[in-house]
């Protein structure tokens, strides 16, 4: 009896220990595409949200800084609170708490109500993303993180895109609250089918969750590593030009070649395509040939695109330049993610910092770009890709010693 419980002990350690088929990262990717579906489906429909609710566009637009800031400030908590209770069970709770959260939000009647709901369902939602990121950290031995972090943010730059592109084009038919009604129906077959799968993700704790005072020393600790603080504030800058310079693609294309919601979606349907397409792959290319030459050649990319962009040549070449700005995001944020998951044993504190960051890069570049787009929406989008052609020479310097 005894031989046999050991056998079967030995069994489920060697099972542990071998790495998940890559159909399982799809699965557990599809609640971050939900959510950054619903994150960035406002973003064309501003014009048409200011003339409901009567308020300015501008005004309008606060509702996605206070969806990704509340987002950001969550994730600190998520991630050490499923090295406690597991990955999985906090990636149900917060994916439960966006269903409710974007159901309800249908129901708004003024702009400050969207906004508020808006924040708190980002704060309900922040433990997926992150958690999904410490999961693959768990599972995926570094040579082979990289393909599976491509898979990942290439469903989340799907979601973006999506959203923005899909969500227009339904808008052109629906109302919207039908359509944040139609997401939270999505997200409840997502929940049941990652319900389905649950016994491939179910996982031990780490480690005792502890007080706040333990989790503000274990995120202070991975914070100051040699690798920490350089890879986090690139990630902060990062997601700031990417969310600055997308929140208002939409309005671009509104204003300057005079679209309608449904060729605002379709313009915006590039975002999403190198990422889908080519998430995977770019993941193996950073196994293959390293992270320090790829990342600034990301951040280079994306610079380009925006300035492009700002110089209204035609609408071919513009929609051409949304797709090579989402290149430009899956040369570099899935590069971060894997080396964030090398920093320190403590994944749920490093890739909750990583999330905190990423997030509130996402709030602070769209905020900023609301804040600056008096001086012109051209002229603010060539303000931020000349500040991410200086930060990709940085990067080129900081990231040169990364394997």
């Amino acid at each position: 009896m005894k031989s046999t419980q050991q056998q079967g002990a030995l069994v489920q350690s060697l099972t542990s220990a071998v790495t998940p088929p890559m159909f399982l990262v799809v699965v557990l990717s599809l609640g971050t595409f939900i959510i950054f579906f619903q994150g960035f489906m406002v973003a064309p429909i501003l014009p048409g949200l200011s003339r409901i609710f009567h308020v300015s566009v501008r005004h309008v637009s606060f509702i996605e800084p206070a969806y990704l800031l509340g987002y950001g400030l969550a994730t600190l908590i998520y991630g050490p609170l499923s090295d406690k209770y597991g990955r999985f069970p906090v990636i149900l709770c917060s994916l439960t708490c966006f269903i409710v959260l974007t159901a309800c939000t249908g129901f708004c009647q003024s702009i400050t109500q969207m906004i508020i709901l808006r924040l708190l369902t980002g704060i309900g939602a922040a433990g997926v993303a992150p958690n999904t990121i410490g999961w693959i950290g768990d599972k995926f031995p570094y040579e082979r993180r990289g393909h599976a972090l491509g898979i990942f943010f290439g469903f989340m730059a799907a979601g973006t895109a999506f959203g923005s592109s899909v969500g227009a084009l339904f808008t052109a038919k629906v109302s919207w609250p039908v359509l944040f009604w139609m997401v939270a129906g999505v997200g409840v077959l997502i929940l049941v089918l990652l319900i389905g799968y649950r016994k491939n993700f179910l996982q031990k704790e780490s480690e005792p969750f502890g007080s706040f005072v333990a989790l503000y020393q274990s995120v202070k600790e991975v914070f100051f590593l040699p690798r920490g603080w350089r890879t986090y504030l690139f990630v902060l800058f990062n997601g700031m030009f990417h969310s600055g310079v997308f929140a208002w693609t939409g309005y671009f294309f509104y204003k300057n070649y005079h679209l309608d919601e449904q060729g605002v979606g379709l313009a915006l349907l590039g975002y999403g395509i190198p990422g889908l397409l080519l998430g995977p792959l770019l993941g193996k290319l950073a196994d293959k040939y390293g992270r320090s030459r790829i990342i600034p050649i990301g951040i280079l990319i994306g610079a380009l695109s925006a300035i492009l962009l700002s110089m209204n040549y035609s609408l071919v070449a513009s929609c051409l330049f949304i797709a090579t700005l989402s290149f430009g995001f899956e040369l570099t944020h899935p590069l971060f993610a894997a080396i964030i998951t090398t920093l320190s044993p403590k994944k749920g504190a490093a890739t909750g910092l990583f999330a905190f960051f990423l997030f509130m890069g996402y709030g602070l570049g769209s905020l900023v770009f609301s804040l600056i787009v008096t001086i012109g929406l051209n002229q603010a989008f060539r303000v931020f890709g000349t500040v991410a052609l200086i930060a990709a020479c940085v990067a080129a310097i900081n990231f040169k010693e990364e394997k």
